[in-house]
């Protein structure tokens, strides 16, 4: 962040307004509500997005599950906009327009009026670019926007829309600090998106008794995986079905098959499935940046975004199924200090045969000793450790070092991957 106190006025770059928007409220400070944010958006009727609205929230699996229903919508001729956080190497990422990263001169104008807007009211760093993004997705006045929830779900800035289908992935235990110590209440927060006037995809495999509860409290509509829409995955791809709908013999993806079944179901409360030949051509091109992403072969290098407990077992199997190609699984791990780091790394034991530790930077961040003090808790013959005092450094070492039967896999959190994926882009 640059350290020359900006105004509004002085604002004359994205990089500057983001700058402006983080000395007025840092952006890992956390602040939970919907008041402020509401009283904004009303003055703009900002909360009045555009066509059919979808609400997204989740432990694991929104960014891949948006990502499915938007290309799947494209392709069926539909104007879409996806609104997610956060991003790994542009800020123009969190906003996409039938496709396309928005660029810098909409940003701009969209920052100058919610600056204006907003008069004295004070806002987070999330909750004013979640209003300028909403800004720009009003002008874009779209057939559908996809709207991906920050933090929780009942007190999240994005929560101030009224969505046609609120949409839980996946449950797990993940920034406790803010949303409970328990899968029921973290399952309670994120079911604060439901409507009762509106459809509730759930695509998380063990419910909590709390989502469903409240779901029955609204007396809203659900869509629940494996009572309403289910999926099962044999060697020649796998299948899906609902009441009315079955497909078979679908291609597999990079991402989740859990996720594109929860968006499936998405789109069959949308009326836009598509017909089986559509449907397989797009999920044979289906992927999203820093989730299981190939970064280059021979030495291979995977990407992804794993950061809690969850996520990470998902990472573990993948690599189970990939161990046998290689001599050795390297992996290159950064992590946040606030992220529950043995329950991380624990699935990965059994699989990784030498740890590169290496320190985030910033307040949230862990050292290389905490995560060797986390790994070593764990298992007192875990398999070769070296410390690194940063991610870019340690890369750089270790493209060097890696054999060309080796695998390195880098994980632990979206800083991680986008300081890998810049330096990679960097010295191409």
């Amino acid at each position: 962040m640059s350290t020359t106190t900006l105004n509004s006025q002085s604002c004359q770059t994205l990089d500057d307004w983001l700058c402006y928007i983080e000395q007025s409220h840092p952006i890992d400070k956390i602040d939970l509500g919907l008041a402020r944010v509401e009283a904004v958006a009303a003055k703009g009727q900002l909360q009045d997005l555009p066509g059919k609205k979808v609400l997204i929230a989740g432990t694991n699996g929104k960014g891949t599950t948006a990502c499915c229903i938007e290309q799947l919508l494209l392709a069926q001729g539909a104007t879409v906009g996806v609104y997610s956080s956060p991003h790994l190497l542009r800020f123009n990422e969190r906003l996409r327009i039938n496709g396309q990263d928005v660029a810098d001169d909409d940003w701009l104008a969209a920052f100058a009026f919610v600056e204006q807007l907003r008069g004295d009211v004070g806002l987070t760093y999330f909750e004013f670019t979640t209003l300028v993004s909403f800004y720009l997705l009003r002008q874009a006045k779209l057939d559908y926007c996809l709207i991906e929830v920050g933090l929780g779900g009942r007190l999240d800035a994005t929560n101030i829309i009224q969505p046609d289908v609120s949409v839980i992935t996946t449950i797990d235990l993940d920034h406790q600090d803010w949303l409970g110590n328990d899968r029921n209440v973290i399952g309670r927060e994120k079911a604060g998106i439901f409507r009762s006037d509106s459809v509730a995809v759930i695509g998380e495999l063990a419910i909590p008794d709390s989502v469903l509860a409240y779901a029955d409290e609204l007396k809203c509509t659900t869509c629940v995986l494996n009572t309403d829409y289910r999926y099962s995955v044999t060697d020649n791809g796998w299948h899906w079905r609902s009441a009315d709908t079955s497909y078979n013999e679908l291609a597999l993806t990079a991402i989740p098959v859990q996720n594109v079944a929860c968006s499936l179901a998405v789109l069959q409360q949308l009326q836009r499935l598509p017909n089986i030949e559509l449907l397989n051509a797009e999920l044979k091109k289906l992927s999203l940046v820093g989730r299981m992403q190939w970064l280059q072969h021979q030495p291979d290098i995977i990407l992804d975004v794993a950061h809690n407990p969850q996520s990470a077992q998902y990472l573990a199997q993948q690599l189970t199924l990939l161990k046998p190609k290689y001599t050795r699984i390297i992996t290159l791990v950064g992590m946040l200090k606030d992220k529950d780091i043995k329950q991380t790394l624990l699935p990965l034991l059994p699989i990784i045969d030498h740890w590169h530790l290496a320190t985030l930077n910033g307040v949230r961040g862990a050292t290389s000793e905490q995560l060797t003090q986390a790994l070593k808790s764990l298992s007192s013959t875990a398999a070769e450790v070296t410390l690194h005092s940063d991610v870019v450094c340690a890369f750089q070492q270790l493209k060097f070092q890696l054999q060309p039967d080796d695998l390195l896999v880098v994980f632990g959190s979206f800083v991680t991957v986008s300081a890998v994926l810049s330096e990679f882009k960097e010295s191409l």
